[in-house]
């Protein structure tokens, strides 16, 4: 997935493709890049909210450590505050992604503005 990540983005910086390389880095391995994994977060969010997310959603985040090939890695979110106005709702929650041992790799918040409920 990192190596057709880097041909899709373009990015072939080799910390994500050399293990020579990488090898010498603080990681001392291959890492997969930031925005693939914040990527799954953003895949989560479009699951959950539907187009409203690509049309009206932003994320905040913190990138805590890197994802290494052969992670299990698993999104999380929960809402935590629902604001009404204008005929819509801005819904606001926590956000994230860790990996297989719990380790948070990504946190922050995102916000996606969809219609008001009725009733």
């Amino acid at each position: 997935m990192v190596t057709a990540y880097a041909h899709a983005s373009g990015d072939h910086n080799p910390i994500h493709l050399h293990a020579d390389f990488a090898a010498e880095s603080q990681f001392g391995t291959i890492v997969a890049h930031g925005m693939l994994t914040l990527a799954f977060v953003a895949q989560m969010m479009s699951e959950a909210f539907g187009p409203a997310w690509s049309e009206r959603g932003t994320l905040k985040v913190r990138f805590k450590g890197p994802a290494y090939p052969g992670d299990d890695v698993t999104t999380f979110g929960r809402v935590t505050r629902e604001t009404e106005r204008d005929g819509e709702t801005l819904v606001e929650c926590a956000i994230g992604l860790k990996n297989q041992d719990g380790d948070e790799l990504i946190t922050g918040t995102a916000s996606v503005r969809v219609p008001a409920r009725e009733g």
